[in-house]
C-alpha cells in the first residue's frame, strides 16, 4: 500500500494478493470441459519493508526484484499479484535480471486508466521508471482515460515510445478478430513481452474497490478477453495483476 499512499490514492491494495487467492480457491472446477489447466505453484508473499517513506518503498522494491528474479529463473511464467501498480517496476526488473544474457529487446502492454509516468515516487511512476532505467523500448497502454492524465504526462509517454491502443481494440477482441501477434504489432520488433493489468482499468461497477475508481472503464468480459489474447503471445515473459 505504501506506493498508493505516497501517490495520494485510497489504500487497501495490500489485501489484494490474499483476496485474489481466496477468490480463485472458491471459483471453478478442477477439470472444466475443454480446458486442461497448467501446473501452477504459489511462491508466497514478498514482505514489505517497515516504514512509511520513499526509502521503505525502495527497499520493498529491492525485495520484489530479488524474489521475481528467483522465481523467473526457475519457472516458465512468473505471475505477480499486487499491490500498488508501482510494483510492476521491480517485478519486471527482476524478470529481466533473470533473463541475463538472453536479454534482448523488451516491450510491454499494460491495462490502466492512468499512464503511470509520474516523475514523483509512488504508485504512479512504474512505466516512466521502466523506460528511463530499464530500457523498455516500447509500451502499449489499453484503457487510458484522457480525463485522468495530465497533458504533460501524455506528451512524455508519446515521446518515449508509448502508444495508445485504438478505441476498437476491445471490439476486435470480442469479435474474435484479434490474435496474440496482431494485438502487439504496434510495438515493433521485440524479444520479450510483459503484460500488466491494473484493476482500475475496469469500470467502477465491476471494480469498486480499487484505489482510483473508474466511472467509464472496460467491462470484465472485455478485459478478460484482451488479457487472454495477450497471454497467448509466444514471447510473453511475465504477467502481473495490480
Amino acid at each position: 500500500d505504501l506506493g498508493v499512499r505516497l501517490n495520494g490514492g485510497r489504500a487497501g491494495a495490500a489485501d489484494g494478493p490474499g483476496a485474489i487467492r481466496g477468490a480463485l480457491g472458491r471459483y471453478g472446477v478442477a477439470e472444466p470441459a475443454g480446458i486442461r489447466w497448467p501446473v501452477v505453484g504459489d511462491a508466497g508473499d514478498v514482505v514489505p519493508a517497515a516504514g512509511s517513506g520513499e526509502a521503505a518503498l525502495a527497499m520493498t522494491h529491492d525485495r520484489v526484484v530479488e524474489s521475481a528474479a528467483h522465481v523467473a529463473g526457475r519457472v516458465a511464467l512468473p505471475i505477480g499479484l499486487g499491490g500498488g501498480h508501482d510494483l510492476t517496476y521491480p517485478f519486471v526488473r527482476g524478470v529481466m535480471q533473470a533473463k541475463g544474457k538472453r536479454g534482448g529487446r523488451w516491450a510491454g502492454v499494460y491495462f490502466d486508466a492512468h499512464l503511470d509516468v509520474r516523475p514523483t515516487v509512488g504508485s504512479g511512476m512504474a512505466f516512466r521508471k521502466l523506460i528511463d532505467e530499464s530500457g523498455i523500448g516500447s509500451l502499449l497502454v489499453i484503457g487510458a482515460n484522457t480525463l485522468v492524465n495530465k497533458r504533460e504526462h501524455a506528451e512524455w509517454f508519446a515521446g518515449h515510445g508509448g502508444v495508445f491502443a485504438d478505441d476498437d481494440l476491445g471490439e476486435r477482441a470480442m469479435a474474435g478478430e484479434l490474435d496474440a501477434e496482431g494485438s502487439t504489432e504496434v510495438l515493433g520488433e521485440f524479444d520479450h513481452l510483459f503484460v500488466s493489468f491494473d484493476l482500475d482499468v475496469l469500470d467502477g461497477s465491476h471494480a469498486p474497490g480499487v484505489s482510483a475508481v473508474n466511472p467509464a472503464g472496460l467491462s470484465v468480459r472485455e478485459g478478460a478477453r484482451l488479457l487472454s489474447v495477450l497471454c497467448q503471445h509466444p514471447k510473453l515473459a511475465c504477467v502481473d495483476i495490480m
